[in-house]
């Protein structure tokens, strides 16, 4: 069993919320019959690494204004005794730790100009001795009294920014970290993954639910895909990543990794990928929402808007012979992809889509016309919004305009008039 970390409640993009990733030196991975195993902490085999996340959690709050290097120190002391705690393990709880929290930069330059201006003061004293004696009069800590009254700052406030532009003498300054400790090893094992997905060449989803969740995180992620429909419910994903012609496969492996968490958010699904490995050999990494990985990122809502939310509610499962299914349906062409808010299917086989539009701008008006163009073959309800509508605009007869909720009657008309259409 693994551990499991409560999420957030919004999600935010995967670009703009992409949390601490690990590097390949931090990544560990098992080969063995052709699969990739990732690192995986359990609850069973590694239970008392709970113990570990609190006392690593308490360095970084108790650790604001120390220096990084300080802090990975305290770290790597507290595995000092664990035999089952490799060095990269460690290394990368440091990076996920780093990552939780800001530290002091420098993006000024103003440290390498405080540092000569230091050095240049204490050269005139040369050389700076511990203890001064006769031989060696300059003492060190005079020396930096003298430095500091001349600069009008204590020496501690000299000394916090002056190596603020390196990595390791860079001082926390805030630390968000995580939520508990089972957050943290929580997000290890998922940071594991990710890390292992650096060397993957392409990724193949097979999803029942969620299809606008998985298809937009894919699209933020750059990737590029494929989609076939497996049987009435499942649809088959292919993703590769836009560089795969280039041969870089750690360019868009960072893009898989990316896209990651936002799949262990989503419901019903599996995922292989196949990776590249030193010894040419093809290698793969199998997943799915059995496995009990936890995201970051919440589930997806259940429904977009209070309107869908509402229509559902009233239509329900069944009416008039037609069966309503939320999110049902993936309509591609080449690279543009469109998921419908819901699917209704009659006992005769008559299918008709309907999107709902809710929260709306001119510009997302414009793009779903030009979407509905381009599908034009299938049998598509566009729910609007009456305030969304110019004066005198034409309404087409799959146009259905509501003010603050979906009237059935008005859509039961619509979607008896496609039924006839189909059988005639």
């Amino acid at each position: 069993m693994k551990w499991f970390a409560k999420t957030p409640k919004k999600s935010t993009a995967v670009e703009s919320d992409e949390r601490a990733m690990l590097t390949s030196d931090q990544s560990i991975v098992e080969y063995k019959g052709g699969r990739a195993f990732p690192d995986c902490l359990t609850q069973g085999t590694h239970r008392h690494y709970t113990d570990y996340a609190t006392r690593m959690l308490s360095v970084y709050q108790d650790g604001i204004g120390q220096p990084r290097y300080q802090l990975h120190r305290q770290i790597e002391a507290i595995f000092t005794d664990e035999p089952d705690c490799p060095v990269r393990r460690i290394q990368a709880f440091c990076k996920l730790l780093d990552d939780a929290g800001d530290y002091q930069t420098d993006p000024s330059g103003e440290a390498t100009k405080l540092r000569l201006k230091i050095f240049s003061m204490a050269a005139q004293f040369h050389p700076l001795v511990a203890q001064p004696d006769r031989l060696f009069e300059s003492g060190e800590n005079d020396i930096k009294a003298r430095i500091a009254e001349t600069l009008g700052q204590s020496w501690e406030m000299i000394e916090q920014t002056l190596y603020s532009d390196v990595l390791d003498y860079q001082r926390l300054e805030r630390f968000e970290g995580y939520a508990n400790p089972a957050a943290l090893l929580s997000r290890y094992n998922v940071a594991q993954i990710q890390a292992c997905l650096y060397k993957a060449e392409q990724m193949t989803v097979w999803a029942s639910e969620d299809f606008k969740t998985i298809l937009r995180y894919a699209k933020l992620a750059r990737l590029l895909h494929e989609i076939e429909r497996v049987d009435a419910s499942t649809y088959r994903l292919v993703f590769s990543g836009p560089a795969s012609v280039l041969n870089e496969t750690r360019r868009y492996g960072v893009s898989f990794a990316r896209f990651l968490p936002a799949l262990l958010a989503c419901r019903r699904w599996r995922m292989t990928a196949s990776l590249k490995t030193p010894w040419k050999q093809p290698v793969q990494l199998a997943l799915s929402d059995k496995d009990g990985f936890t995201s970051h990122l919440p589930p997806p809502e259940m429904f977009d808007s209070s309107v869908e939310q509402s229509f559902c509610e009233k239509f329900g499962n069944q009416r008039d012979g037609w069966t309503l299914i939320r999110e049902g349906d993936i309509l591609h062409h080449q690279q543009k992809t469109f998921v419908p808010d819901f699917t209704f299917c009659h006992a005769d086989g008559t299918k008709v889509l309907m999107e709902i539009v809710g929260f709306w701008t001119p510009e997302y008006l414009a793009g779903r016309r030009q979407t509905l163009r381009l599908f034009r073959d299938h049998k598509i309800i566009l729910a609007v919004p009456e305030k969304s509508l110019r004066d005198g605009a034409a309404i087409g007869d799959n146009i259905l305009v509501y003010k603050s909720a979906l009237k059935l009657t008005s859509l039961m008309e619509i979607l008896e008039r496609f039924r006839r259409d189909y059988n005639n």
